[in-house]
């Protein structure tokens, strides 16, 4: 540890405790009595209890001379007149270097076996605001994804943000592994905000791989957690990744998923009586997703890009839904993933023609973009023709532009399909996809 960290350590140390005390437990919140004026919104606070381990709660609000609070764990052991007592009034974390390679919850603790983490020199607030819109740089080079359906189609520029949209079960984390892997950023950020128990071992062991593993950082709140926990994962993981961007490096962030962050935060709006407006969610749900989203993205002068890469879980496989509707609009693009194709067998699971990236046609290799261009009508012809081909009812020669693409389908499902252990690069993408085109003639 260097003596600037332990100094700035030290400096956060208080010179004398506040304390208030426990007036009521109405549901999931705490009402705090005592020093109001030391607390505010997002602040800590420790409530003592019966048990060896306090309970850590975040202060979501004031009513009638009170905070309102609510925990990061459960609140078995909790009773009236327990001291609560302020921990801080901004909650932040101090990442290092040497944090690639481990597995933490989302107070930045591991959870991993190996030991603590080491702090950095300077801290880094949870809530951090995104940097100022005149401030930015604009998005980079093209960067290399290692995976060809999105390097050929969907290219994707350093400090660009793309949102995964898929319904449950049609291989998000699987992809984002691969992403992890194989992408030419210099280090990967993962957030799995929500994620079943189960598949957290799962997830770390047979998609990410010790490989994966080594150049990422993983943050993980699981779906058993309170609400708090979840919200605070996400927030975690893009701390950590604008520690990392601020070290002029170009980071892949990725976090699975928004969706189960609006959730959380739903639960935590209905908590302190917001008013539900669409399917339930708050206002504070539309008010929180581009604040988190927006910290994502290319930096100032001087400092590197955060490309974003965040699944959003569409309910009953409607993308339509608000929070799927509102992360469209914020973000730069969007790919989509749909189950027909996964129960072709066909992985990664992804519609070419719903999927858009904003920064092409700009992003593509100009020498290979009329190559795009022309497997991409290749593949509309055929979906606009599928049923007709499938029941028979086409006869082979009527169109030409038609046998073209019912020629060029099984090598274009071929190109799009891709094992989990499969690398390819970007210009290899783009050299197989314009073999495919040139062997039709076109």
């Amino acid at each position: 540890m260097s003596g600037q960290t332990l100094q700035g350590l030290i400096d956060e140390v208080p010179e004398y405790t506040v304390y208030g005390r426990v007036g009521a437990v109405r549901g999931l919140t705490i009402e705090i009595v005592g020093p109001l004026g030391h607390m505010e919104l997002g602040g800590l606070v420790s409530i003592e209890t019966d048990r060896s381990d306090p309970v850590l709660c975040e202060v979501v609000g004031f009513d009638s001379g009170r905070a309102i609070a609510m925990p990061f764990a459960n609140v078995e052991g909790l009773r009236r007149g327990c001291p609560a007592h302020v921990v801080s009034r901004r909650a932040a974390i101090r990442p290092d270097h040497s944090w690639r390679g481990r597995v933490m919850d989302a107070f930045g603790r591991p959870i991993d076996g190996k030991g603590p983490l080491r702090p950095g020199p300077r801290p880094y607030p949870f809530r951090n605001e995104p940097p100022p819109a005149h401030k930015r740089q604009r998005v980079g080079a093209p960067l290399d994804l290692g995976v060809r359906a999105l390097n050929a189609f969907l290219t994707c520029c350093q400090g660009q943000r793309m949102g995964i949209f898929a319904g449950s079960g049609v291989g998000k984390s699987v992809l984002l592994s691969m992403l992890a892997r194989n992408s030419s950023a210099d280090v990967s950020v993962v957030g799995l905000v929500g994620e079943r128990g189960r598949e957290v071992q799962e997830f770390l062991q047979d998609d990410l791989g010790e490989e994966g593993l080594a150049r990422s950082v993983v943050v993980v709140a699981t779906s058993d957690e309170p609400a708090l926990m979840r919200r605070q994962a996400a927030y975690l993981t893009m701390a950590i990744a604008e520690f990392f961007r601020d070290e002029r490096m170009n980071v892949l962030c990725m976090m699975d998923s928004v969706t189960r962050f609006a959730m959380a935060q739903r639960d935590i709006g209905l908590n302190v009586n917001e008013p539900p407006t669409t399917k339930g969610y708050t206002p504070s749900v539309f008010g929180e997703l581009p604040r988190l989203l927006e910290r994502a993205g290319p930096g100032e002068e001087g400092s590197g890009t955060i490309t974003g890469l965040f699944t959003v879980l569409v309910d009953g496989d409607d993308h339509n839904e608000p929070v799927a509707d509102a992360v469209r609009g914020i973000l730069d693009g969007h790919i989509v993933m749909e189950r027909r194709i996964a129960e072709r067998g066909r992985y990664p699971a992804i519609n070419v023609l719903k999927s858009v990236s904003r920064t092409m046609p700009r992003a593509a290799d100009p020498v290979y973009l009329p190559t795009i261009v022309k497997a991409r009508n290749l593949m509309a012809t055929y979906t606009d023709m599928e049923e007709l081909i499938r029941l028979g009812a086409y006869r082979k020669g009527t169109t030409p532009e038609v046998d073209r693409a019912i020629d060029a389908n099984p090598e274009l499902e071929s190109f799009l399909s891709q094992g989990k252990e499969e690398s390819t690069s970007l210009g290899e993408s783009y050299e197989r996809l314009a073999e495919i085109v040139n062997r039709l003639g076109e």
